[in-house]
């Protein structure tokens, strides 16, 4: 990477698959921490089998392991283990998201790792965490989305349970356990102490249903679907236009007073729309008065009308419309160039931080498989070509 990013100078080994983990380890990486990915020697992570295929090469793999380096290591090898002991000796932080107990019957695991280095900060992230009656489950995305009640809620009346469109619970997870190994490493700083971040992919989506939690808790009234709509505004909904869908978002009374002006129909003045808690209960027949006018125009002109008045308003944008928006797109910088070394000109999804003083850079393609192997364990261990070769010969890498 060019320049030193916030987080210089931090070490992470990188053990995780698929998505939950290397999202984890692709943030830190972001920030500027030397990410070195450790996978399976000939087999690797699983998503480099995972699709879209860009000359071979996964652009699922490819985009969550940017800027990091990479290397094989045959942690199931006796000398596999005895390397990665030895790079945890002078690393930061070990990120791993194998099922509870793998690490431990390899000798790994956070207890083995603290008698090397009582410093080491160790990021695990699991389908349902490290205790607990299910710690022993296999994890996945759509078991996240299923058992923390995000499914029961998400979609239309009537309509069967649905997961989002993307692996959301992997990436809460991700980012939980980004969140959760930084604040250990900040508290390493002043104390010495490492510490054993434990993130469930289920706890993660049960931390962010926020209102969905709150209306039962308090009220006892088991959420549904409920379509696009908020449970607690109205109107707060998407609405169709001629050429799509759009949002209108009047999050208080003043803006619906707004609303009322720009769209000039009487019925939204009768009394049981006069107050927002009238307008959630009577949802139904303001949004059909509202689509009155928006069905009669283009997204683009609605969102323009409306924001011009004040009123909160976007497009309900398909991907090449994002991919194309001078704000997204442009001046935020969530899509950027890279240039892999089999795949070739790509773009990968920028990073949602942005700092004043330290630029995010994504400069490095994500790694070959075992790319970086000799490299690393030539600056790292002080290793020659030979002992590369002996390893190789030994499949330990």
């Amino acid at each position: 990477m060019n320049g030193k990013g916030l987080l210089d100078g931090v070490k992470v080994l990188d053990l995780t698959r698929v998505l939950a983990g290397p999202y984890c380890g692709m943030m830190l990486a972001d920030m500027g921490a030397e990410v070195i990915k450790i996978e399976m020697p000939g087999k690797g992570d699983d998503a480099r089998r995972n699709a879209p295929i860009v000359n071979g090469e996964s652009a699922y793999y490819m985009n969550l392991n940017r800027n990091k380096k990479g290397m094989t290591l045959n942690l199931k090898s006796e000398r596999g283990r005895e390397i990665f002991r030895e790079l945890v000796r002078q690393s930061d932080i070990v990120l791993e998201n194998y099922r509870p107990g793998v690490m431990e019957k390899l000798g790994l695991g956070y207890e083995d790792l603290r008698k090397i280095n009582p410093a080491i900060v160790y990021g695990a992230v699991s389908g349902f965490g490290h205790y607990g009656p299910y710690s022993s489950r296999p994890g996945y995305d759509i078991l996240g989305q299923a058992m923390s009640g995000l499914m029961s809620t998400t979609g239309w009346p009537g309509g069967q349970p649905t997961r989002t469109g993307t692996a959301i619970s992997d990436v809460m997870g991700g980012i939980s356990c980004c969140v959760g190994v930084l604040a250990a490493y900040v508290n390493r700083l002043k104390t010495g102490e490492g510490d054993k971040v434990d993130v469930s992919l289920v706890d993660s989506m049960v931390s962010s249903l926020e209102i969905i939690n709150m209306i039962y808790l308090c009220t006892g009234r088991v959420p549904t679907p409920i379509g696009n709509r908020y449970e607690a505004i109205y109107p707060y909904d998407s609405f169709e236009a001629v050429d799509g869908m759009v949002i209108i978002a009047c999050g208080n009374d003043k803006l619906y007073e707004f609303l009322k002006t720009v769209l000039n129909i009487s019925e939204l003045e009768e009394e049981r729309f006069s107050s927002n808690v009238k307008r959630v209960e009577n949802h139904e027949p303001l949004k059909a008065i509202i689509e009155q006018w928006t069905r009669t125009r283009k997204i683009d002109d609605i969102v323009d009308i409306l924001l011009k008045a004040g009123i909160p308003s976007a497009p309900i944008n398909t991907i090449d419309r994002v991919a194309k928006d001078p704000h997204i797109a442009g001046a935020r910088e969530m899509f950027v160039d890279l240039e892999h070394p089999v795949a070739g000109k790509m773009k990968v999804t920028g990073n949602q931080l942005k700092f004043t003083n330290k630029k995010i850079e994504i400069s490095r393609p994500a790694p070959l498989l075992g790319q970086h192997t000799e490299e690393i364990l030539t600056e790292k261990l002080g290793m020659s070509h030979d002992d590369y070769e002996e390893l190789m010969d030994e499949k330990a890498i």
